[in-house]
């Protein structure tokens, strides 16, 4: 009698149709299948190959325009001329990584220099004493920018600005505007002269300094692309708050950036000096846009997290191949400097194109 009493189960139109269903798994068809989307991935992905590309070709038409560019004298002497700015584009390289930026490292890069022929020649101090406190005061100026970026939480571009000024004022006060000439480099401290040398091959004439560019070059690829601080530098530029979470110590990484660039900035003065074979406080004013430059079209990123220090070297390559195969070609000096900034706003609007890849 109950199930006679019970309530008819009855199934909605609903539930009826539900076995006619799709059962089909929803899927996605990827947009990124044109040709242009491929190459902007591959090149994301392979950020050298932008300043390789454009180098060999920047060198095959300087040398159909005056065809002794192609000599090994005349790149030989590209790589010299670049090798001061190739030291500074490294240093810049790391900072850049982290989404910053050092408009210091000209100046710093003299500060060393003064300090180390002043003490080596004025001062008597061995020349190997004097080098290492060149790099060391060189490494304090740089902790001075990591700790006033992390500390006080300043822009890293104010922050350098500032102490380019300071730094800028400390090498003028501590020359008494005075240059080192070479005359008393070579009779004091000859030494200080060592990275200007160097030794032919069949034609080539390749400097210490050059070797050294490339030794370095090759040690931070290592470092950043091998070491867990190379790892925690690009996720510092690429997400500072989500390398916090991580478990990354960004203030001290950030610090260990700016000193690291500093130090080399610092042996970079001892590479300048061997270059010029004098020293001036008023050298090398334009290194610090020629080295942000060369780390631009050297394929990193100025918003941080991509990038590659064998670009950089690269890049400083590609602006001195511009400038020699200009001045070769009988150019105008205002030319080259026109063609420079060309190539800067070039590979700025590149990087912006590569950036929306990952969008």
């Amino acid at each position: 009698m109950a199930s006679e009493d019970a309530p008819t189960k009855t199934i909605s139109d609903f539930e009826a149709t539900l076995t006619k269903a799709d059962t089909v798994v929803a899927s996605f068809e990827k947009d990124d299948k044109t040709l242009v989307h491929k190459l902007r991935n591959f090149l994301r992905r392979n950020p050298t190959m932008i300043p390789a590309l454009v180098l060999i070709l920047s060198i095959l038409v300087f040398g159909l325009i005056q065809p002794r560019f192609l000599g090994v004298g005349a790149l030989s002497t590209v790589l010299k001329q670049v090798t001061v700015t190739g030291f500074i584009a490294l240093a810049q390289t790391l900072i850049i990584l982290t989404a910053g930026i050092d408009l210091s490292v000209g100046a710093i890069l003299v500060v060393s220099s003064l300090v180390m022929a002043n003490l080596a020649v004025f001062s008597g101090v061995p020349v190997i004493i004097a080098v290492l406190i060149g790099i060391a005061l060189g490494g304090v100026m740089g902790a001075v920018n990591g700790l006033l970026v992390t500390l006080m939480r300043l822009p890293p571009f104010i922050v350098t600005l500032g102490t380019l000024s300071v730094f800028e004022s400390l090498k003028l006060w501590y020359s008494q505007s005075e240059s080192v000439r070479n005359v008393d480099i070579e009779a004091n401290a000859p030494s200080l002269l060592f990275f200007g040398q160097g030794f032919n091959i069949s034609g080539a004439s390749v400097s210490y300094g050059g070797i050294t560019l490339i030794l370095l070059a090759a040690l931070l690829w290592y470092v950043l692309n091998h070491t867990a601080w190379g790892r925690h530098v690009h996720a510092i530029g690429d997400d500072p708050d989500a390398a916090l979470l991580s478990g990354i110590n960004v203030n001290r990484t950030l610090v260990s950036v700016y000193t690291v660039a500093g130090l080399i900035c610092g042996f970079a003065a001892w590479i300048a000096i061997g270059r010029v074979g004098s020293v001036s406080p008023i050298a090398f004013q334009d290194v610090n846009l020629a080295s942000i430059t060369a780390v631009v079209i050297g394929g990193t990123s100025l918003f941080g997290g991509r990038g590659s220090i064998i670009g950089s070297v690269l890049g400083a390559m590609i602006v001195g191949v511009f400038i020699t195969g200009l001045s070769l070609a009988g150019v105008d000096d205002y030319w080259q400097k026109f063609a420079a900034g060309c190539l800067v706003i070039i590979a700025v609007a590149l990087d912006q194109w590569l950036r929306r890849a990952s969008q």
